[in-house]
């Protein structure tokens, strides 16, 4: 029996949970603005402790890889990193996208006839990060940054009804809207990871943790004030 430390924290939403024998036995979730650095560690330890269990228990730990918020990607890859040495245990990474595409799935987003799912997270302003999904969860396309607009997704849309997916959907909808396209607005969970986690887990597609980066897609700018300090 397969037990795998789920941690996501790739969006607004810090999420971790604990799957034993291919189900999620318990979970732990927040919203809380700017708050991953302080509770995914928490949260772990929570889990661990609800269970009776140490993270040397676990045959894995399972981390959202992005593309996503850069601090938040940052915060649970380094969190992930960290219990893999200290317990030595293998490190699995699984994309946002990914994530999205199987919790639709297992949660009864896909509409029936759907031909296509297209997870969007959110990157500001008409931005997302996307690719495209076959109704089983295979990825069709790369992932890709791409700014919405009418003409998006129409080869997609043409051939019948797509779910669009994510914390980047809601805004999207106005543009993309039709008698074909479903929207789903919510965040990827770790929950919602279990599925391919455990696909790469029995692959021992395993990640090098000393070596191991986030997929950002896109370089984090900053910017600099323009208020004068003195």
């Amino acid at each position: 029996m397969e037990r795998l430390l789920l941690i996501e924290t790739s969006t607004a939403l810090c999420s971790t949970a604990l799957a034993e024998g291919g189900r999620i036995v318990c979970h732990r979730e927040s919203d809380t603005p700017r708050a991953h650095a302080s509770m995914t560690a928490v949260f772990v330890q929570e889990m661990l402790q609800e269970r009776g269990l140490r993270v040397q228990d676990c045959d894995a730990v399972c981390v959202g890889m992005g593309p996503g918020s850069y601090t938040g990607l940052r915060v649970g890859v380094s969190t992930a990193k960290g219990l893999c040495f200290g317990a030595q245990v293998p490190l699995v990474a699984v994309g946002t996208l990914d994530t999205l595409a199987a919790q639709a799935r297992d949660e009864g987003l896909v509409p029936e006839g759907c031909v296509r799912i297209v997870p969007l997270v959110d990157a500001r302003r008409m931005e997302v990060y996307t690719a495209v999904y076959s109704p089983a969860g295979e990825r069709l396309t790369e992932v890709e940054a791409r700014i919405i607009d009418a003409e998006s997704f129409a080869a997609e849309r043409a051939l019948g009804p797509v779910l669009f997916v994510g914390d980047g959907a809601a805004k999207c909808a106005d543009v993309l809207g039709g008698p074909d396209a479903h929207f789903a607005q919510c965040f990827p969970k770790a929950a919602g990871m279990l599925r391919p986690a455990l696909d790469r887990f029995h692959e021992k597609r395993f990640e090098d943790v000393a070596y191991f980066e986030p997929f950002y897609l896109k370089q984090f700018m900053t910017t600099t004030s323009r208020k004068r300090l003195f």
